[in-house]
């Protein structure tokens, strides 16, 4: 028998919860004698039972917030999904600052083995970027990076690799406004990126994102770091690709420099991702890599949570704790935002669940945000940032993206993520570069099903043989060992090339 079989095969998350959540399969007639109640049908896992009678009309409460309500009678035992549980708007309280929390004494120094860059920064990893302005500089930019593959690099031991950064626009869009800024924007946050030793930065020539503007506007220029060119100018491919390689064996060597040394925790920004969320991501790998980010955040470390229509719903646990006003106003202001953002399209927020959060159990976006928000851990909300922008401030800090995980990671990584930490219960294989994916397992069959894409196995909070304390420190020891140079699983199957997404906005001309 396993520590699974002895768990409980349903949990109650909070007193006031009218659910219990299933940690297995449940046949129907299943006694639960703690609740005082059965199942009076089958309840996969992951899934919803009722713990008591509920009306038509009546808010349904997990982890004691509203998840939805009920779209007709509900007896204690029966299913809880689709068929009976529906999202309608409600008041929620934003009590700005109300649980912000004064600074505390930080703890004895921890330190990673980091690489410090000439101004500064600290980098995780030791890249040499090559980036299309737009993707008509793609197929250039991938042939460049071909030939540094294999035993190219052998020279260079302390250069993690060449990366290519394409992406599918550039152009068929107007020249200047909010797509080409953020556009612009993105590529500036690559380019500055501390994870890359070196960027060179390649364009057609007549594209809408001209280099010489985007360098304009976001305070760039050529140096040693930075290379330019366009197709069109050098004289066609096959000139630019070999151009292309001779500049980045002329880099190479500085980039070889490069060395690891004892750095603090305070030079960490991890990126917080959940992606393939399943009913047991806001009891295990959420609140354990919650767990995790309140210790870096103690220690001077940065974590970025993002992912706003994923937040939709829970924002009042955020706003509460900011710091000021302002910061809580800023975040309700990006929720209106997105609320305005897909009516006008025809869409509505409900609409994010995708179809396999709703087969692992997840009935609404309030119920997938409630889940989500628990990345956060307790730790006071510091600052709010648009897509992208470079992340400033210390603490936790909310950035607004879409909730589509590579579109997200893109703009956390631009904002300055040197690590990203993503958790799934359904099993995503995510990877990223310039920044490592370190991937939490919400549930122990998928991990051991999907176990060389797993990094932790969250699951064992389920099944008993850890806390989410325990494994929140798991998860911290180990960002530090991976922000040291040790691998993630995506980084062993070359994850990272293609997951680059800028957010597009506007029309495709």
């Amino acid at each position: 028998m396993t520590r699974r079989d002895l768990a409980p095969a349903a949990l109650r998350l909070n007193a006031n919860d009218d659910v219990l959540i299933a940690t297995r399969d449940i046949k129907p007639g299943t006694a639960f004698p703690d609740h005082a109640i059965a199942s009076s049908e089958a309840i996969p896992a992951g899934h919803k039972m009722a713990a008591r009678a509920i009306s038509t009309g009546a808010p349904v409460r997990r982890y004691n917030q509203i998840i939805g309500f009920a779209t007709r009678d509900i007896a204690p035992g029966q299913h809880i999904h689709l068929h009976n549980l529906a999202m309608h708007d409600f008041e929620r309280d934003y009590a700005f600052c109300a649980d912000a929390r004064p600074a505390a004494a930080p703890p004895a120094a921890k330190t990673f083995q980091g690489i410090v860059r000439a101004d500064g920064r600290v980098a995780t990893r030791n890249y040499i970027g090559i980036i299309s302005s737009v993707n008509c500089s793609a197929t250039v930019c991938r042939q460049i990076a071909e030939a540094f593959r294999g035993d190219a690099l052998a020279a260079f031991p302390n250069v993690d690799g060449i990366v290519p950064i394409t992406h599918k626009t550039g152009c068929g869009m107007a020249s200047s406004g909010e797509g080409m800024d953020l556009l612009r924007r993105v590529t500036a946050g690559y380019i500055r990126h501390p994870n890359f030793a070196a960027v060179l930065f390649i364009g057609l020539g007549c594209e809408s994102n001209q280099i010489t503007s985007l360098l304009g506007a976001e305070g760039l220029a050529e140096s040693d770091r930075l290379r330019t060119m366009t197709i069109q100018d050098i004289g066609g491919t096959r000139k630019t690709i070999e151009h292309g390689i001779e500049l980045i064996k002329e880099i190479l060597p500085t980039a070889n420099q490069a060395s690891r040394q004892a750095v603090p925790l305070s030079h960490l920004t991890v990126g917080l991702q959940c992606g393939g969320s399943d009913g047991y991501s806001g009891i295990t790998a959420n609140p354990a890599l919650g767990a995790a980010m309140d210790l870096l955040v103690e220690h001077g470390g940065t974590a970025i949570l993002s992912e706003t229509p994923e937040i939709y719903g829970a924002e009042h646990l955020l706003t509460r704790r900011a710091v000021s006003r302002e910061v809580g106003e800023k975040l309700v202001d990006r929720i209106h935002w997105w609320e305005e953002y897909t009516e006008r399209l025809g869409g509505e927020m409900n609409n994010n669940p995708s179809p396999g959060n709703k087969a692992g159990g997840l009935t609404t976006i309030l119920e997938k945000s409630l889940g989500a928000v628990a990345k956060a851990g307790t730790s006071n909300l510091s600052d709010v940032v648009e897509y992208a922008q470079p992340v400033q401030a210390h603490g936790l800090v909310f950035m607004d993206t879409p909730g589509y995980d590579p579109v997200s990671a893109t703009g956390q990584v631009a904002g300055g993520a040197n690590v990203i930490c993503f958790t799934t219960g359904r099993g995503s294989v995510y990877g990223c570069k310039p920044s490592p994916s370190l991937k939490l397992a919400t549930n122990s069959l998928m991990y051991r099903h999907m176990s060389e894409d797993m990094d932790i196995n969250c699951g064992e909070i389920l099944d008993g043989a850890a806390t989410v304390q325990q494994k929140g420190e798991q998860i911290f020891q180990r960002i530090i060992e991976i922000a040291s140079g040790q691998r993630t699983k995506s980084e062993e199957h070359g994850f990272g090339e293609d997951e680059f997404a800028p957010w597009i906005l506007g029309p495709t001309m």
